[in-house]
């Protein structure tokens, strides 16, 4: 066991060979190293599945011996400052070392295939082995500065990351968006690691959370100051994980590839944050303001990142604010003292959304086997509907994905959201019943998804809507039911430009909505017109991307049994529990083994009923029909009359518009953050340029002035120069005799 403790400082190391070879491959030999460039997916998915075998075998030893190990050794050692750097080993660190190792592998392996086209291939791989480098030496960190300086990689590997693409507009901007995001709540973290060390005097983990506690609890230190300093450690995680107010990032991030974002969403970035309060839960544990301030940010997290992603029309978008309202639930439980709830979420999510991003990577891969399909198109659910048939694969595991998500029994993610909405009733039934009523917005809206992608969707614009058949609602496919049938007669071909018969001839359909036939051009792709095969169709990916999509849906399924309340008939089930014992004695909530059987079941009911309350919502609004909603048959009349009041066209069109302009957050940052800091940056070069040169500028002329008039004032005469001596010399004596003789009058 201290073998296998003692050579763990090179787990962060292991994949970093990678990166540097590329590199210098790239200097010295760049022909060969372009040439043989898909061997390097080899040696990246190697190494980092050693570190997976380090991270499982530490995990098992953690198990059994209930044990945290940290190594450290001195950097620099002064009178008054030492640092020290290191490596720690507790369950924490094993969890996420898994969880980054798992998914980081399969992604790596979808990637060849994913990015086997692109001519950056070289490049991605370079950055994303050093994505997981970083990530792995932010987790075996043993004190903040070392935190620290791999939370800047991190960082700066997600700028590199997003901005892949970097001569797409959209893509420069999004990882410049990141960017400065990430660098607000960074700089508070640095400003929150430096005040925390003037307090303790220990930048050591252990050290840091003994000296900091007897300070509180024995009240030697100022508590606001204290208080002040954890909430500058919590915004950089604010900043990190997408927490509102600096979650405007994360959305645009989807400008990188599709494995980025799988990556990023899952096993990476955005579960740093979670990390770094996990890893500092015993500071915040003893302020309850910080603690209900955590609470406070997941719970506004949870709900408006729900609202957000209704109206989406970019499948990565709509699932980014899904990664974003989940993450709000692991910031809620750590909030509400529920440490084992938001780990045990964090792993359950990071399988599902690795699952549901790697989906749709498969989609917009086979999405841009349409002939003229841009990336903007291949990614808009608007163009999408009934590809069941034609990526039979991915339609499976999309679904299994969204099942879990949503907390559909036994997918994994309903034990863990289960658990967490179970505590929030403990904590505050004003925040329960929001997170219970965002459960239903997440079955919604990933529903929603689903159904507009796979099945067709009814398109619903109320605003058009007159209630008659022959309103302009139609369930929009790109390539039809069949190749050989028909078009419906409600649609005609028209020609929009020509090519020669060798290049291929671009049709939409007329007699659709205006809108609907702005966003969904072009409809059909046809290969040539004298050839029996119309359609360009869509078609399923290869198995090197199936197969790590396979291996997440296992994931899924059977990755809750970690944590299954199971432990009052065999406590050896409740693994993640027995892992988590020895982190630094927090889980006193895990103290109490028994299971009330009657109230799981019960509280469970509950869950999963709003679940299907909102799959139920979704299928109405979005089921593959031809027919406005009032016609649907299972609403009887006084259903009708309901729903028409409720869904009246002014509350679809307040939701739409919000949740399309993105609660408007990013137009009030533009207005009011960036326009205006850049009238306040024109003022001040005004007042730099017109009032403090101007004041300088002005006394060098007057000088100047005054110089050249006085010169021809001279003579060069003595007796001149006497004679202008004593008149002015006169009129000072006659000046101050006038003033001591009014001060004598005021006295007298």
């Amino acid at each position: 066991m201290e073998h296998i403790y003692q050579y763990s400082w090179i787990i962060p190391f292991l994949t970093f060979p990678v990166p540097m070879l590329i590199g210098v491959g790239l200097l010295l030999f760049p022909a060969t190293t372009k040439k043989l460039r898909r061997m390097w997916a080899f040696p990246s998915v190697l190494l980092l599945s050693i570190v997976m075998i380090f991270a499982i075998d530490l995990s098992i030893q953690q198990i059994n011996s209930s044990c945290i190990y940290q190594y450290i050794w001195s950097w620099t050692i002064n009178n008054d400052f030492s640092l020290e750097f290191g490596h720690l080993i507790d369950p924490l660190t094993s969890i996420l070392l898994i969880l980054i190792t798992t998914v980081g592998i399969m992604v790596l392996f979808y990637s060849d295939n994913y990015m086997s086209h692109d001519q950056g291939y070289l490049r991605f791989f370079a950055y994303m082995s050093f994505f997981n480098t970083s990530m792995l030496g932010l987790v075996t960190s043993s004190n903040l500065i070392q935190i620290y300086i791999f939370w800047e990689l991190v960082g700066m590997c997600s700028y590199l990351l997003i901005g892949f693409w970097f001569t797409r507009p959209s893509a420069s901007n999004a990882c410049q968006k990141a960017f400065v995001t990430n660098r607000v709540g960074d700089f508070g973290l640095l400003l929150g690691i430096i005040g925390l060390y003037w307090i303790t005097g220990s930048f050591e983990f252990r050290d840091l959370f003994k000296i900091f506690t007897n300070l509180i609890y024995n009240n030697q230190v100022n508590l606001v100051f204290v208080t002040l300093c954890t909430f500058l450690l919590f915004s950089g995680a604010i900043a990190k994980s997408a927490q509102f107010p600096l979650h405007v990032w994360l959305p645009d991030a989807m400008e990188g590839p599709t494995p980025i974002s799988a990556l990023i969403h899952a096993a990476t970035m955005v579960a740093a944050g979670i990390f770094l309060v996990a890893r500092l839960f015993p500071l915040f544990l003893v302020i309850p303001y910080i603690m209900n301030l955590i609470a406070l940010i997941g719970i506004i997290t949870v709900f408006l990142a729900a609202t957000l992603a209704l109206a989406q029309k970019d499948i990565k978008r709509s699932l980014a604010y899904s990664t974003m309202s989940q993450l709000g639930y692991m910031m809620l439980a750590l909030g509400m003292g529920s440490y084992r709830g938001a780990l045990f979420h964090l792993i359950t999510h990071a399988y599902s959304k690795a699952l549901l991003f790697l989906g749709s990577g498969s989609i917009i891969h086979s999405m841009e086997a349409i002939v003229g399909y841009s990336p903007d198109k291949s990614q808009n659910m608007v163009l999408m509907g009934g590809l069941t048939k034609h990526i039979p694969i991915t339609k499976t595991s999309f679904l299994l994905g969204t099942l879990s998500l949503c907390g559909i029994p036994p997918f994994a993610c309903f034990w863990s959201k289960d658990e967490i909405l179970n505590d929030s009733w403990l904590y505050s039934p004003s925040f329960a019943i929001i997170a219970w009523f965002t459960a239903g917005l997440t079955a919604f809206y990933m529903f929603r998804i689903y159904l507009l992608v796979f099945e067709g969707y009814l398109n619903l614009n109320l605003k058009n809507y007159s209630g008659k058949k022959n309103s302009s609602f139609y369930s929009i496919s790109l390539w039809g039911k069949e190749e050989s049938k028909a078009f419906n007669k409600n649609f005609r071909l028209l020609p929009l430009f020509k090519m020669n018969n060798n290049e291929r001839t671009s049709f939409f359909w007329k007699n659709t909505d205006a809108n609907v036939r702005n966003m969904a051009w072009p409809f059909i792709t046809v290969n040539n017109l004298n050839t029996k095969r119309i359609f360009s169709y869509p078609r399923e990916s290869d198995n090197t991307m199936l197969f790590p999509m396979l291996v997440f849906i296992l994931f899924s399924f059977f990755i809750g049994a970690i944590g299954i309340p199971f432990n009052q008939f065999n406590q050896e089930l409740d693994i993640l529990s027995k892992l988590l014992t020895p982190s630094f004695n927090l889980l006193h909530e895990n103290e109490q083994n028994s299971v009330d059987w009657y109230e799981f079941v019960t509280n469970a009911t509950f869950s999963v009923s709003i679940t299907f309350f909102g799959i139920f919502i979704a299928s109405s609004f979005y089921k593959p029909a031809y027919l406005p909603l009032q016609n649907f048959n299972f609403f009887n009349s006084s259903t009708k009359k309901g729903l028409k009041k409720i869904l009246s066209d002014k509350i679809i069109n307040v939701i739409y518009n919000w949740s399309y302009n993105r609660g408007y957050i990013d137009s009030f940052y533009a207005i009011s953050f960036i326009r205006g800091i850049r009238k306040l940056a024109q003022f001040i070069y005004f007042f730099d340029k017109r009032i403090i040169d101007g004041i300088i500028n002005g006394v060098g002329v007057t000088s100047f002035f005054v110089g050249e008039s006085i010169k021809y004032a001279g003579s060069g005469r003595i007796s001149s120069y006497l004679l202008l001596y004593v008149f002015y010399a006169v009129i000072f004596l006659v000046i101050s005799y006038f003033f001591s003789f009014q001060i004598e009058i005021n006295v007298n």
